[in-house]
Order: C-alpha cells, then sequence, then structure tokens
C-alpha cells in the first residue's frame, strides 16, 4: 500500500504527501523482516539485513531534501554494505580467497561492470565535485550486485532468483536516478527510479526470508 501511495504521489507530482509515504516504504519492510526473522534473534544476518533497512529508510528521508544528497549517497552505500554482509551469511560453500580463479570470477561479472561503466561514462562529465562519491559508491553497488550473483548454486533457487533480480532492479533504479540528475533526464524517470527500487528492495527481503527458512538453525 505504501508502494502504490508512493508511486501514485510521484507520478502526479504530489511531492508534499510523500514525506509520509516514502518513509512507510522502508519502515513496513523493516517491521516485517524483523516480526518474519526470530527464529534467528540475535544473528549476525538479522542485524546486518536490519541495519540495511534502516540506512535504506535514512537514505530515502536524505532524498526527500535536495540538499542532503550526499547523505542520502552514503547512507544507500552503507545499506549495500550491510547487504554485502547479509548476501556473504546466506551461501553455502563460500571459497577460499587463495583458489579463486580472478580471470573466470571477472568475466562472470562482467555483464554487471558494463552497465555500470556505461552509466559512469555518460554523467562523468556532470558530476564535478561528486565525482569520489559517486564512483565509490558505484563500486560499493557493483560489489553487492556481485555478491548476489555469487549465491548461484549456494542457496536455494527461490532465495537466490529474488535476491539476484532484486540487486540488479537496485542498479537499474539508481542508474536511471544517475541518468536523471547528471544530464539525461527520462520521461517519468521518478516513476521508474521508484518502481524498480521498491521491487528491488522487497524482493532482496524476501530473497533472505526464503534462506532463513530453508535453514533456520544458521
Amino acid at each position: 500500500m505504501a508502494g502504490i501511495a508512493d508511486l501514485a504521489f510521484v507520478a502526479n507530482s504530489a511531492d508534499t504527501y510523500r514525506y509520509v509515504s516514502k518513509p512507510l516504504l522502508l519502515l513496513s519492510l523493516y517491521f516485517y523482516f524483523i516480526t518474519q526473522t526470530s527464529l534467528i534473534k540475535g544473528s549476525l544476518l538479522r542485524k546486518s539485513m536490519g541495519a540495511a533497512l534502516l540506512f535504506s529508510l535514512a537514505g530515502d528521508i536524505f532524498l526527500l531534501f535536495p540538499n542532503l544528497f550526499l547523505y542520502g549517497l552514503g547512507a544507500f552505500l552503507m545499506a549495500h554494505l550491510c547487504y554485502i554482509v547479509a548476501f556473504k551469511l546466506t551461501q553455502h560453500f563460500q571459497f577460499s580467497f587463495y583458489t579463486v580463479n580472478f580471470v573466470k570470477l571477472f568475466f562472470y561479472n562482467l555483464p554487471i561492470y558494463i552497465p555500470g561503466a556505461i552509466i559512469y561514462f555518460l554523467i562523468q562529465p556532470n558530476l564535478n565535485d561528486l565525482k569520489i562519491p559517486v564512483v565509490v559508491y558505484l563500486i560499493v553497488i557493483l560489489m553487492m550486485a556481485s555478491l548476489a550473483r555469487e549465491r548461484f548454486g549456494r542457496t536455494n533457487a527461490s532465495s537466490f532468483w529474488q535476491v539476484f533480480i532484486g540487486a540488479m532492479l537496485f542498479m537499474v533504479s539508481d542508474g536511471i536516478l544517475a541518468l536523471n540528475m547528471f544530464g539525461y533526464p527520462m520521461v517519468d524517470g521518478d516513476t521508474l527510479v521508484m518502481g524498480t527500487y521498491i521491487l528491488a528492495q522487497l524482493l532482496i527481503v524476501m530473497g533472505i526470508r526464503s534462506h532463513i527458512v530453508s535453514h533456520p538453525t544458521e
């Protein structure tokens, strides 16, 4: 309901109402996740996911105010770092650093890296003083998406696909947002940003929950 309301407000440029609807998005997801994961109360996984959702909530609030963009960027950067921890914790047969074939790994992740590189190439002439923060954020979100892909075969199929598609949609949302902000505005771009973002967060939460349900003792 919060997502539908927020999309309606975005589509109709009713920005004042979004001071209520946008924070409700991550608040609802946070309380859903916390109430559905009592079996792992006190675990690092529950703490990292909870922190990711709360940092995302903070980022959503900061981005309601254009002059707080950097704070929003920092909050989402912390959220992605927390998701990275959660993705590592929800996979089996984790490889050893000393046995990794980094060339093979690079090519596996290339379809993730290429869109990120294209977006950066397009927006970098307009970044000015934001170049370093945006580059750092881009690296972290690519790491997050790569870790989501790494879970293939290391968790149940439902958990993998939900988290992976969610991570990809998060990249799509941030990519559209970056293009809108730095020189390439799209028709209904704000609606696309929020639509993909809402679905991304929901899929990641549901995917992690799916892993927990399948492995309740972890």
